[in-house]
Formats: structure tokens, C-alpha cells, sequence
């Protein structure tokens, strides 16, 4: 199988969700800063990789193969560290440049570094795959799941972080909730994926079912950010 089918593949969905986004943002920001996050995101995935091996190792040995363990590696040793990873990319990178000059410019950069880590993620999880029909199947398939959740939590997580701007009394509160709750939906989408067992679907469905309803309930709640923070006053002056 030629490698430029990997790449493609892997990428694609992630720039068909890009371009989504991005009409989305009134003041459009810049191609060459839009590509800057996207690959600063592609290369968060590499700590990532390292990270969620070393917590492996880390969990196992302290819970063996206890539920205990499992959940806390879904929750922590996946979830949050990936969340964290991108939430640093745009705070390293976009927090103090001039180009972030409205509220919702932290929803759609968190989601940008967002899509760049799903895509290099992406490209990772095909290769494993030879056939060309497979490996088309599984990128149309993480483009509704595990692409758009990344995009999703990393979007939510840049509603409270725009919010904690205009609140800074309550910047660490906004923060924890907004970690929290992005960390426990990326957990139970994780753990739910794995549970699912399509020869015994009538007794996984539940399984199905959760997925489902983290994305909607996500999509839902980052439209209604982008909405809500509209018309608000720049952020320039008032970013961390």
C-alpha cells in the first residue's frame, strides 16, 4: 500500500472538518496561522504517544488488569493527556499573538490544534490496515467519531477558557469544570468504543448509544458557544 494513501486518508477528514469550522469565524484568521496550529497540533501527538505509553506501564503496575485500572488509563492516561497537550498548543502559540482578537478565535484555534492532532492520530491508526477498502471504511468512520470528538472537546474546552478571559476571579474554577467535563465525555467515548462488540450488538448497545449521544450533545454545546460569545468585546487587551 502507498504511503500517500495513508496521509491522504488520514488528513482528509480533518481538513473537511477544518474548512467547516472555519466558515464559522466572521473575521477570518490568517491560512499561514491556521496551518501554524494545525501542525504545532499534528506534532502534540508525538508527546502524546510517549506520555500515554509511560501511564500504561505506570497504571498496570500499580492495578494489574483491575477495572480500577482500565478506567483510570481511559480517563487519565488518555483523555486528559491529550486534552492537555492541545489546550498547551494553543496556549503557548496563540494566547499572546495579535491574531487572537475575538472570543471566538479561542473555540476555533483550540478546535484547529484539535484536528491537526486527530489528523496525525489518524494516519497513525490506519496503517495498520492494508487493504484499501479497510483503510477507507475506518477514516470515514473517525471522521463522525473519534476526529469530530477531538475537535468537539477541544472546542468546549475553549468556550470556558474565552469565559475565564472575561472572568478572571473565575478563571481557575472555568478551567477545572472545563477540563473536567471534556476529560470525563473523551473517557466514556474511549471506554464505550472499546466495549463494542459488533457480533453481540444487542447486548453492547448501550455501547453505541454513548458515543452517539457525547457528539451530539458536544456539537450542540459548541454551536451555542460560538453563538453565545459572539458580539462580545475583543480579547486582546484581556488575555492571560
Amino acid at each position: 500500500m502507498n504511503y500517500l494513501y495513508y496521509v491522504v486518508l488520514g488528513v482528509l477528514p480533518s481538513f473537511i472538518w477544518l474548512l467547516y469550522f472555519l466558515r464559522k469565524d466572521v473575521h477570518p484568521e490568517s491560512n499561514r496561522m491556521v496551518l501554524r496550529i494545525f501542525l504545532y497540533g499534528m506534532l502534540a501527538t508525538l508527546p502524546a504517544i510517549l506520555l500515554e505509553w509511560g501511564a500504561n506501564d505506570f497504571i498496570s503496575a500499580l492495578f494489574k488488569e483491575s477495572f480500577l485500572g482500565k478506567i483510570l488509563y481511559y480517563f487519565i492516561g488518555v483523555a486528559f493527556i491529550e486534552e492537555f497537550l492541545k489546550y498547551l498548543v494553543v496556549r503557548s502559540k496563540v494566547f499572546y499573538h495579535h491574531e487572537l482578537d475575538e472570543p471566538t478565535d479561542v473555540i476555533l484555534y483550540m478546535i484547529i490544534a484539535a484536528l491537526g492532532f486527530a489528523a496525525f492520530e489518524n494516519i497513525l491508526c490506519l496503517i495498520r490496515y492494508r487493504i484499501f477498502e479497510e483503510i477507507l471504511f475506518v477514516s470515514s468512520f473517525r471522521f463522525f467519531g473519534a476526529i469530530f470528538l477531538h475537535a468537539l472537546c477541544s472546542g468546549t474546552l475553549g468556550y470556558f477558557l474565552a469565559l475565564s478571559f472575561y472572568k478572571p476571579e473565575n478563571k481557575l474554577k472555568l478551567l477545572t469544570i472545563g477540563f473536567g467535563l471534556i476529560t470525563f465525555l473523551h473517557g466514556i467515548f474511549n471506554y464505550s468504543i472499546m466495549r463494542i462488540d459488533p457480533l453481540r450488538i444487542e447486548k453492547t448497545w448501550i455501547f453505541v448509544f454513548l458515543p452517539a449521544a457525547i457528539i451530539i450533545g458536544l456539537a450542540i454545546f459548541v454551536s451555542l458557544g460560538f453563538q453565545r460569545l459572539k458580539g462580545k468585546k475583543g480579547v486582546c487587551k484581556i488575555c492571560p
